[in-house]
């Protein structure tokens, strides 16, 4: 079950909102289909799911409808259409003492100019939503302190906010939503009054967090690096109406429109598109108990000059050449044990992104080998793949690739019926 289910959610402000969601039902542009009505649409039919576990970052300009999304989801803002359901739980319907319930059991917000009280110290900002909760003060504490220890502030828990810099207030009001212990944190906008680079360094120690966490986040942003950085999945509003959803690559790759297209278009995609996006399927894999024959139909047939060659559990293990081929052949050798280099191959994870592969390529005379998390090898960069890609960058903010070394003849191409220049028996 998702964690968070959206359904045909509206939000009209004005009168005769129902008439407004009954004309916005056939799709037309929203001042067209609310033309001559005393209403403004906010938001227009949003429907999405969220994970448990997820970042799903809401993305779009000034006006597009996801602050006021947002305040839907927890019942800050009452939708004029649709539904909310928070782990089953149906919250538009829920009568306001529940309502409290959820936000104080399930749901936590981090807002963008902080919203901390001045006269209380960053402890007890921390603790606030436990001591509305009624825990007793030893453990309030305890748990504001924890809190402030994963954000790095415990030195400044005795301060006044007055005190500290805008980066620290803005952990504060992270430290107050993880004090809580809610499973959901949704964040309005959360880092963006902050300098760019306070503005990194929070976002990184926000993905630290949600890998040791594993918090169901709902995040929203203006800023199209910070989504594509920060996103499990990303959605792209436009006046009102998510118009794509998906994870950065898909956006980039196969944008749903022109505005989409638009939107990412100076995005620097070496730095979001991922090896395992780029990379081939390699032409032959063998085990390392095939025999040497074997590996010279393949070299023959691939036209290439190494095999890629696995172990036990399909493992990677390294490659063997046409040499190696010959050296098993004259020996009389059963398999391939003891003639495979792990050596002569670079190999790099599926999450590596494209902008770090340049030095990998260039340094192998050989496509680079892709592997996922059990060493498994499921894919191969050649050189040419990686240009193909860099090509469809930004110009301006694509790296350059390193020049790589001259092709060695000894190691070029096979022959298609030799192997080293010596026939070999089929």
């Amino acid at each position: 079950m998702s964690a968070l289910a959206v359904k045909s959610l509206h939000k009209i402000f004005g009168s005769r909102a129902d008439e407004a969601v009954r004309r916005l039902a056939g799709g037309a542009p929203r001042a067209e289909a609310l033309a001559g009505l005393p209403a403004t649409a906010a938001v227009i039919d949003a429907t999405f799911e969220v994970r448990p576990g997820e970042i799903f970052v809401v993305m779009g300009l000034s006006g597009s409808g996801k602050s006021t999304l947002i305040r839907m989801l927890n019942g800050l803002l009452r939708p004029t259409a649709g539904s909310v359901r928070i782990d089953g739980v149906e919250v538009t319907s829920l009568k306001p003492a529940a309502l409290r319930r959820l936000r104080r059991d399930k749901v936590s917000m981090v807002f963008q100019h902080f919203a901390l009280m001045p006269h209380r110290t960053v402890l007890e900002n921390a603790g606030y939503a436990l001591e509305v909760a009624g825990l007793p003060k030893a453990q309030r504490r305890e748990r504001a302190m924890d809190a402030l220890r994963m954000v790095g502030l415990t030195e400044w828990a005795d301060k006044l906010p007055h005190d500290l810099s805008g980066g620290m207030r803005q952990r504060v009001g992270l430290a107050r939503a993880l004090a809580a212990g809610t499973d959901i944190l949704l964040m309005d906008e959360a880092f963006s009054a902050l300098d760019p680079l306070i503005r990194r360094e929070i976002q990184d120690q926000l993905l630290e967090l949600q890998a040791e966490l594993g918090k169901t986040i709902v995040f929203i942003t203006h800023d199209l690096n910070e989504a594509m950085r920060l996103g499990d999945r990303i959605a792209v509003m436009r006046d009102g109406r998510i118009v794509q959803i998906g994870t950065a690559e898909e956006i980039l790759t196969d944008p749903a429109n022109d505005y989409v297209a638009q939107f990412v278009a100076d995005v620097d995609r070496t730095r979001i598109l991922t090896a395992a996006s780029v990379m081939e399927k390699p032409h032959h894999v063998l085990d390392v108990n095939a025999g040497p024959r074997v590996a010279a139909r393949a070299l023959r047939e691939s036209q290439t000059s190494v095999v890629y060659v696995t172990g036990p559990g399909k493992r990677f293990l390294g490659t063997v050449t046409e040499d190696e081929v010959l050296r098993a052949l004259r020996e009389n050798r059963s398999n391939l044990d003891g003639y495979v280099s792990g050596e002569r191959v670079r190999t790099v994870t599926e999450d590596t992104a494209v902008a770090d592969l340049f030095a990998d390529c260039a340094e192998s005379q050989h496509p680079v080998a892709v592997l996922d998390d059990r060493g498994r090898l499921t894919g191969v960069i050649p050189r040419i793949t990686l240009l193909s890609a860099l090509a469809s960058a930004t110009p301006d903010e694509a790296p350059h690739p390193p020049v790589p070394p001259p092709a060695d003849p000894a190691t070029g191409p096979a022959e298609a019926e030799l192997v080293g220049g010596e026939e070999i028996p089929a």
